[in-house]
């Protein structure tokens, strides 16, 4: 924990992901000369139940009734709020020093491509500002979509303000559920797209076979060989031959499309988390070589950081580009996400744009989120 400076407003910002894994939430301020403080950050566990239902609707599965999804959006609400209260009482912070929270929600659905295109992340934000007591700030992605945008990813953004260099091309790599990349040119120039599948195939993966929620230290995936037949399948995903901007989530990529993939002789279970592993390495091995080459530097984030086998795959496959945690330029790689959040809230109190247009593909820049202010 980093102590607070009283001369600093604090920001709050909570996130969920893809793998629906736990609400992370941190603590930060902005200082005026740049950068990001990191005060202290808390990450607030999922009911299994709710967290059932979520990762189920992520993946394309119908709500029972409308009264089950509004409820449904209550409780993530409730739950968020609950996350920030935790968080305060952690850091010993009363919640009148917070200026805003900034809430993700957490996703349902998103579909970039129909007609019209939507993106859905519930989690009420009139409760969070009502059990929270805190201004909160939510629904970023939609106005991105309806300026005809993707809506995703969000934090290049966040990752050109904090990470950006002069001196030379840098990418930042989401490792969450689905992975992404924030491209980062040394003139400033910025882009990101989402590469593929990450954590939520291996997790899926290991929680089927070992009954364990992910693969600590890649060991499962270790434990295997790649099926090069398999990863020519899996590769063969059209959807990895689009261009950006492009966005994905558990719709596209989940178990079932696993299984699909499967040849009729049974594969070893650890064979198959060693191929999805080597999936994960070579989609975002490829994307950076094709959109940014030049890139000497890989700051990595997200919980994959923590998957060795993963960074050893990915290191082979960009054998000229160093690769390291966030953390070596003073950004915490599990709170990356929820530090963004509550930066673009900030942003949105203050009037500017939060997206890219140059990433998400929007007509232009444009103020994201809608604001709930304290009761």
């Amino acid at each position: 924990m980093t102590s607070v400076d009283p001369l600093l407003p604090l920001f709050l910002g909570l996130m969920s992901g893809t793998s629906a894994d736990g609400i992370d939430a941190a603590l930060v301020q902005f200082p005026q000369d740049g950068g990001c403080r990191f005060v202290h950050g808390h990450t607030h566990p999922w009911d299994p139940a709710t967290r059932e239902t979520l990762i189920a609707l992520g993946q394309g599965a119908e709500p029972t009734s409308m009264d089950a999804l509004g409820q449904l959006d209550a409780t993530v609400g409730i739950t968020f709020a609950a996350a920030a209260n935790q968080l305060l009482q952690h850091a010993g912070v009363q919640r009148a020093q917070v200026q805003a929270i900034g809430s993700h929600g957490q996703t349902i659905r998103h579909r970039p491509q129909s007609n019209p295109a939507f993106t859905w992340q519930i989690g009420d934000a009139n409760r969070i500002a009502e059990l929270t007591g805190i201004t909160t700030v939510a629904d970023f992605r939609r106005r991105d979509v309806a300026a005809g945008g993707h809506g995703a990813p969000l934090m290049p953004a966040f990752h050109l303000a904090m990470l950006g260099s002069a001196d030379e091309d840098r990418a930042v790599l989401n490792l969450g559920g689905i992975a992404n990349l924030s491209l980062i040119a040394r003139d400033g120039g910025i882009r990101g797209f989402d590469t593929g599948p990450a954590n939520a195939l291996l997790d899926g993966w290991c929680q089927r076979h070992l009954g364990h929620p992910y693969d600590a230290d890649g060991a499962f995936a270790a434990s295997g060989r790649v099926d090069e037949a398999l990863l020519a399948r899996l590769l063969a995903e059209p959807w990895f031959a689009l261009p950006p901007p492009k966005s994905t989530g558990r719709e596209q990529f989940h178990l079932d499309w696993v299984a699909a993939q499967l040849p009729a002789d049974a594969l070893a279970p650890a064979d198959v988390q060693a191929t999805l592993l080597e999936l994960t390495a070579a989609t975002v091995a490829d994307a950076l070589l094709t959109q940014l080459p030049g890139a000497r530097r890989l700051l990595v984030c997200g919980g994959g950081v923590r998957n060795p086998q993963l960074l050893l795959r990915l290191q082979a496959r960009l054998p000229g580009v160093v690769i390291g945690s966030s953390a070596e330029h003073g950004l915490d790689p599990d709170y990356m996400e929820a530090m963004g959040f509550a930066w673009l809230a900030r942003e949105t109190l203050a009037g500017r744009p939060g997206n890219l247009p140059s990433v998400s593909g929007a007509r232009g820049p444009r103020i994201l989120g809608a604001i709930h202010p304290a009761g």
